[in-house]
């Protein structure tokens, strides 16, 4: 891994968040930059996180969960991480296929009623 530090400006930018959530992530201790002064700069250990923060966010895990997570690791290593992370993809999973289902079913009734609707209108857009 390189050893090349971003600035705070450039993060934001990799991950395409606002300044306001990167300093939320410091805030609740997802993230340690390295501090000189008022600037922050985020090493290959943060950039790392950052990636496990937004994928972790986007399969729809709190922030809590992943912090969580990512702490396992700092006390317990990699197999117990890993571990985890299979209970937590497991759990999500089931959450993920319940949503998945109420949404076809709400798209299936919405498209009844909209041909319904339109046969009542004798609408030839059906």
């Amino acid at each position: 891994m390189s050893d090349v530090r971003l600035g705070f400006k450039q993060m934001c930018a990799k991950f395409e968040v606002t300044p306001r959530t990167l300093r939320y992530y410091e805030y609740i201790e997802l993230l340690s930059p390295e501090k000189e002064g008022r600037n922050r700069f985020y090493t290959p250990r943060e950039v790392a996180r950052m990636t496990l923060i937004m994928r972790g966010r986007r399969f729809g895990f709190s922030l809590e969960e992943i912090r969580q997570w990512l702490e396992i690791y700092e006390h317990s290593g990699t197999h117990t991480q890993l571990s985890a992370w299979l209970d937590m993809a497991d759990r999500q999973l089931v959450a993920l296929k319940t949503q998945s289902a109420e949404l076809d079913r709400t798209i299936h009734e919405l498209h009844k009623l909209r041909e319904d609707a339109a046969a009542l209108l004798g609408d030839e857009r059906t």
